[in-house]
């Protein structure tokens, strides 16, 4: 079972990273990979409650790779770990099949609590250089995060999401209408101001009139 989900993951990247040249160079030369079989091991040992083993795998994973995906984490088939360096994944993590995950992304959790504290990645999900998505909730499939955004709540399927935090501009492809901005403290500070001088202007034109009534 290992072995078919390793070579799953090289004809992955066989196909989805138009640098990959055949299924011999991506197997010796991607980190991405190796990040993967290292995991797919670790995890094995993970399941079995040998801890301290799996611990032990994924620390020799992140040394040689770069990359660090606790043995606890839950990985599908098909993965496409691009580039990879700076790639964290949490223990409570589940990342589904033929997901693309770019440099400097983090699958993260918020809190100290126990239990599932970190996101589910539903199938075909693509998550842009140095994204993090934080929390336990789930992103639907074939959902695109772009790079650097910070998604903090659940995505439903075929949602695009960017910002910081993220939010969904296009679903299945169709962007969604534009959000006015928040009202923020600045622009009721700025109002204020505003206000306070047109009453200022308002004082002075009654002042004028009332002296040119006299007159």
């Amino acid at each position: 079972m290992i072995l078919k989900d390793i070579w799953l993951d090289v004809k992955a990247v066989q196909e989805r990273d138009p640098a990959a040249r055949s299924a011999l160079e991506v197997l010796l030369l991607y980190q991405g990979v190796h990040a993967l079989i290292w995991h797919r091991f670790a995890h094995w040992f993970y399941k079995r409650r040998m801890f301290f083993i799996a611990r032990l795998l994924s620390q020799l994973s992140r040394f040689f790779t770069l990359i660090e995906i606790h043995p606890g984490a839950e990985m599908g088939h098909g993965i496409l770990i691009d580039h990879g360096c700076g790639v964290v994944i949490g223990e409570t993590t589940v990342v589904g099949d033929n997901c693309t995950i770019y440099q400097g992304v983090t699958l993260g959790g918020v809190g100290l609590n126990k239990g599932k504290r970190h996101p589910t990645l539903g199938r075909n999900v693509t998550v842009g250089a140095g994204a993090k998505i934080l929390g336990a909730f789930e992103v639907g499939d074939n959902c695109t995060i772009a790079a650097n955004a910070v998604l903090l709540k659940p995505l439903d399927n075929d949602t695009t999401a960017v910002g910081i935090p993220a939010r969904p501009v296009k679903v299945a492809g169709v962007p969604l209408p534009k959000r006015d901005k928040p009202v923020t403290q600045e622009h009721y500070c700025r109002m204020e101001k505003q206000v306070k001088e047109l009453e200022h202007r308002i004082g002075r034109l009654e002042k004028l009139l009332e002296e040119a009534r006299h007159e």
